[in-house]
């Protein structure tokens, strides 16, 4: 696979505008990716240097609407924390 199609989109929420100060920063990744192939790709695509990646399996939640009901789609996020003396992403720098 290539580095893009492993990072689909950053996940931006309250909690993960908390942790960019820290260097660490969560994206969407694809259902058959892995550690090894998350940071690669982080590598490449920002150009700054992985110390830890971290990955969770997102199920579905369950929705209604009047008599039917289903899931939302299941989904695997990334969060992705920087060494001390790599720079930050740019794309984040901006929003925070």
């Amino acid at each position: 696979m290539k580095a893009y199609d492993i990072i689909i989109k950053p996940i931006l929420s309250e909690k993960s505008y908390a942790d960019i100060a820290n260097k660490k920063y969560t994206f969407l990744v694809a259902k058959n990716t892995n550690k090894i192939e998350v940071r690669q790709a982080i590598e490449e695509i920002f150009g700054v240097k992985v110390a830890s990646v971290n990955i969770a399996n997102i199920n579905g939640k369950l929705k209604r609407q009047g008599k039917s009901q289903g899931y939302t789609s299941d989904y695997k996020k990334a969060y992705v924390q920087l060494k001390e003396d790599s720079k930050a992403i740019e794309f984040f720098e901006s929003l925070a």
